[in-house]
């Protein structure tokens, strides 16, 4: 076993070496020597100090979870630094990379970092910066430091011995990530380590260490090459209560004040859906979207049970969304009872080809769906809008579809068969006009269990994915997740809010007129 003085020794070098050669470079800490802080200082020491019987580095994945302002840039620099100077004496031709999401993210750590050496006349003499390339190369050795966004391209051609991966939450997939680390199978002890703030996507590579992280504190999974710690107020505290924003905050009073605090909690009060933000980035709660507008558990709360049998013959209004060709297209049939409530029945299709692709982008298990008739398919790699004509019609012979809305933009071919079948077809806009009034009306009716859905899981997953964006006057709508860092899908609310909009109206509109709700 390695002796205590040697864990010391490897546990204190990177603590010593960050103290004596960099220096804070911003604000009023500029030109400070860069003192960690006690948490900063047990974990760097952990990180390091912690050997293996042969002497190697214990850990090699770290995992830090952090609220928002505690640091995580400035450390992040000084981590790649040290590993470019000093760890790569005993590594020649080392490669350091510090990964973000994009490249203005990718931009601050490598910034801090040039500054660092900048302010410090022993390192500069060391190393050349290149500004255009992000990289700064260490004459000695042969090693360099560069930062990357997380569309780089050649990736491939890596060999890294160190990963300091800012923001974890941010990537878009995991592609860069898993590129990385597989390029370290050459290095003698590798090291990746993550610092991030609470994501909202649970189906992101960010989630999948945030889990294993959890899995491994609880003693569920052991990995001793694993290295995780998470600051953060548990989900049931008291938002607002200062106490909790203490125990989330190891730097409060640091990099990060109090006032600040009271100032960002008193607008997440005043605008409820800055809420999640201020849970997710002061305290470090993961929460299921940016800006969340529907509780999953009131939407289960609400499912009641529904059966299509006693639903013939009666009345109901259709929501239509098309979406693309090559996307999903939802159907979503309303029914008004006697009591202004409503029964719900989905119905939703995708394209057959490249089924496992979109479970491998979506993250939810289409197949499964598939096999329950959850979802239908249509032959092709493009939705087969005949096949929904035809569903459509076999709906008419079962219940009385009164009314079919759908968006105005997405009027395709089929808008016009079904009209020639029929069926009266009614265009409705997306905007907040529009949207405003049934978006909110379907929340009502959520919180006031007058919905039954009976927990459809694909309804379900879209209701866990819908985000609203609020224009000046206080108006909703809902909007689709970026799909550039989610596979998210609302086409089944959407319908849903259209096919409400025209229950409503054909009862007279009584309903938004009382409540305030129409927009003008």
């Amino acid at each position: 076993m390695p002796s205590g003085e040697n864990v010391y020794c490897h546990g204190h070098h990177p603590i010593q070496f960050i103290k004596k050669n960099l220096t804070h470079t911003k604000s009023k800490w500029a030109g400070h020597p860069f003192l960690l802080e006690g948490w900063q200082d047990k974990i760097v020491f952990d990180v390091f100090g912690r050997l293996t019987p042969e002497g190697k580095r214990q850990y090699r994945t770290v995992y830090i979870e952090i609220p928002r302002k505690n640091g995580k840039t400035t450390w992040a620099a000084a981590l790649a630094l040290y590993m470019l100077f000093m760890e790569s004496q005993d590594d020649h031709e080392a490669e350091i990379y510090s990964a973000a999401a994009d490249r203005e993210q990718a931009s601050l750590v490598f910034n801090q970092a040039a500054s660092m050496i900048r302010s410090s006349p022993a390192l500069a003499k060391r190393c050349r910066i290149i500004d255009s390339q992000k990289r700064i190369v260490n004459y000695k050795t042969n090693s360099f430091y560069r930062a990357i966004p997380a569309d780089v391209g050649g990736a491939h051609g890596y060999n890294a011995s160190c990963i300091i991966v800012d923001e974890l939450h941010t990537q878009p997939n995991r592609d860069l990530v898993d590129t990385l680390i597989t390029s370290q199978g050459a290095r003698e002890q590798p090291l990746t380590i993550f610092l991030t703030t609470a994501g909202y996507d649970q189906n992101s590579i960010c989630w999948e260490y945030h889990d294993y992280a959890k899995q491994i504190e609880d003693g569920v999974i052991k990995d001793p090459s694993f290295y995780g710690v998470i600051y953060a107020a548990d989900d049931k505290d008291d938002w607002e209560s200062e106490k909790v924003w203490d125990d989330a905050n190891p730097n409060l009073g640091v990099s990060i004040n109090k006032e600040f605090l009271r100032q960002e909690a008193n607008k997440a009060k005043q605008v409820p859906a800055y809420q999640n933000t201020f849970k997710r980035l002061y305290l470090n709660i993961w929460t299921a979207q940016e800006e969340r507008w529907l509780d999953l558990a009131a939407w289960d709360a609400t499912a009641g049970i529904v059966l299509p049998e006693k639903l013939q013959k009666r009345t109901c209004f259709a929501g239509l969304d098309l979406s693309s060709t090559t996307d999903i297209t939802a159907l979503v049939l309303v029914f008004p009872d006697d009591e202004d409530g409503y029964d719900i029945l989905p119905f939703f299709w995708i394209p057959s080809d490249n089924l496992k692709d979109r479970i491998d982008r979506d993250k939810v298990p289409y197949d499964v769906w598939v096999r329950e008739n959850r979802i239908y398919t249509t032959e092709g790699n493009v939705i087969h809008y005949g096949a929904i004509r035809e569903k459509i019609n076999e709906l008419y012979k079962i219940y009385n579809i009164k009314e079919i809305v759908y968006d105005r933009w997405g009027a395709s071919k089929l808008v016009q068969d079904l009209e020639d079948d029929g069926f009266l077809m009614v265009p409705m806009g997306q905007g907040y006009a529009s949207m405003n009034a049934p978006t909110q009306e379907l929340m009502k009716l959520v919180l006031e269990k007058k919905i039954r859905h009976s927990g459809h899981p694909v309804l379900r997953w879209m209701a866990d994915c819908v985000t609203v964006k609020q224009d000046p006057a206080g108006n909703i709508k809902p909007v689709k997740p970026d799909r550039r860092t989610s596979g998210k899908r609302i086409d089944g609310i959407v319908a849903l809010i259209m096919g409400v909009d025209r229950a409503i109206r054909y009862q007279g509109e009584s309903v938004y007129n009382e409540r305030g709700l129409v927009s003008i």
